[in-house]
């Protein structure tokens, strides 16, 4: 099976090469080709694909998308939109910019918030600079794709003690008309010292479309910089959507990170932080729903390479009908780090007797003066809530649906944009019976 697909994509490589390749680092897409012959795509036999299993991708043959794709209905793009943020939009369809469908908000002047192949034809040094540096290992076939097939995406730098006042949303969206398309998105997020900016990226798709998106974000903060990120995988029912995020911080830094899973038939996240230098803090915050039978794998690994050191990690899952997820994550205490402060939880409700969740917290210690502590629950509605609401005069299913909500609702409240809190309370409002009594309740 893996060597199908591994043949079936050299070919669409050679389909790209004749048609738009860039000139784009050979080497690394010489490495990456090599890489992908040799190894193939994981199986289960891995152990970080223990409980993933990625067949449904690799039988299937997708192809590159249109390279023009300004046909795209905009107003499917205009639901994806945040229209009370003054947001700068970047809109890419099947993984090429959007000049007519992306919008410009309020941002500094010396703020560079482009498309990745616009300031390449323009300026090669700074985003080759990114892409040649620390966090280019290629750790599976997925990554190795991303690199060979790189063509665009988004370059976001904010300069040294730069503070953007609105959101930087970019979109990705692929042609719900289209089938079995894939696209390989790119992101540079690159924060100076003392820098200050929202992001958020949303990639999202037609909900009958057969598709797959494997994106990869690289983020560096320097000196003091803060960043709030936002990744909202909301991609149709029938799509697969493999995402790769690479974070470095430096000296007094921090990030926020939420990670939102809300789509996908085969969805799996990654997100990987080094903390490099003293004062570095990453907060990480992820909600995860999956129904029917939907499966949903998050990854995490937060690296403590340095002293005094702070990271915070709170992933909450739901799951219903034949759903599965998995959440791995992983923290590791270098031994150099010393005054490390490491905290992470992971809570788990299933709906039905037939969904299942994999849960492994970890951490690896090699510091002595340390404050560090990780836990998972799995867990079914508590009874004795769902009596005290019915003793309210509150429906089983009513009484059911609130408590979901509020449980979901531990990671929402931590989002910090008041426009996106609320469309992602009303996502998971709007999968639970009584929606309109259940909006009530939040009004």
């Amino acid at each position: 099976m893996s060597e199908a697909a591994v043949s079936h994509y050299l070919t669409e490589f050679d389909r790209f090469k004749n048609n738009r390749l860039s000139d784009w680092l050979p080497k690394q897409r010489a490495d990456a080709l090599e890489y992908l012959q040799s190894n193939g795509f994981p199986t289960r036999k891995r152990e970080k694909w223990k409980y993933t299993d990625v067949s449904p991708i690799t039988r299937r043959k997708f192809t590159l998308g249109p390279a023009t794709p300004e046909a795209v209905d905009g107003g499917f793009i205009d639901t994806l939109r945040f229209s009370g943020l003054d947001c700068h939009d970047l809109v890419f369809i099947n993984g090429g910019f959007s000049e007519n469908l992306s919008r410009a908000g309020n941002l500094p002047d010396e703020v560079t918030a482009r498309s990745l192949a616009s300031v390449k034809s323009e300026n090669p040094a700074l985003p080759e600079r990114f892409l040649t540096g620390p966090g280019e290992e290629i750790d599976h076939a997925f990554t190795a794709l991303n690199i060979v097939f790189l063509n665009d995406g988004a370059l976001i730098h904010i300069p040294d003690g730069t503070q953007v006042p609105a959101p930087i949303h970019v979109i990705y969206a692929t042609d719900k008309n289209t089938e079995s398309i894939m696209s390989h998105p790119r992101n540079l997020i690159v924060l100076g010292r003392q820098a200050r900016a929202t992001i958020i990226e949303t990639y999202a798709g037609g909900e009958d479309t057969e598709y797959f998106t494997n994106s990869r974000t690289q983020i560096l903060c320097q000196d003091s910089a803060q960043l709030d990120y936002y990744k909202i995988q909301q991609e149709g029912h029938r799509a697969f959507h493999i995402g790769n995020t690479k974070i470095r911080q430096q000296r007094n830094s921090r990030i926020d990170c939420h990670s939102l899973s809300l789509g996908g038939s085969l969805a799996r996240s990654d997100i990987d932080v080094e903390l490099d230098e003293p004062g570095a803090e990453i907060n990480l915050n992820g909600l995860y729903l999956a129904n029917n039978r939907q499966h949903i794998d998050n990854h995490t690994l937060i690296e403590h390479k340095q002293p005094h050191t702070v990271s915070n990690e709170h992933y909450r899952g739901v799951m219903g009908g034949r759903a599965r997820a998995v959440f791995n994550g992983k923290v590791i205490v270098h031994e150099q780090a010393q005054k490390t402060q490491a905290h992470q939880s992971n809570a788990n409700l299933l709906l039905s007797g037939n969904a299942e969740v994999d849960t492994k917290p970890e951490l690896e210690i090699y510091a002595d003066d340390v404050k560090c502590s990780h836990g998972a629950t799995v867990g079914r509605l508590d009874e004795n809530m769902l009596f005290y609401l019915r003793t309210r005069a509150l429906d089983k299913d009513t009484a059911k649906s609130l408590l979901i909500y509020a449980f979901a609702d531990e990671v929402i409240r931590n989002i910090k944009l008041p426009e996106l809190r609320k469309r992602l309370e009303y996502n998971v409002v709007g999968e639970l019976p009584d929606t309109d009594l259940i909006k009530g309740f939040m009004k």
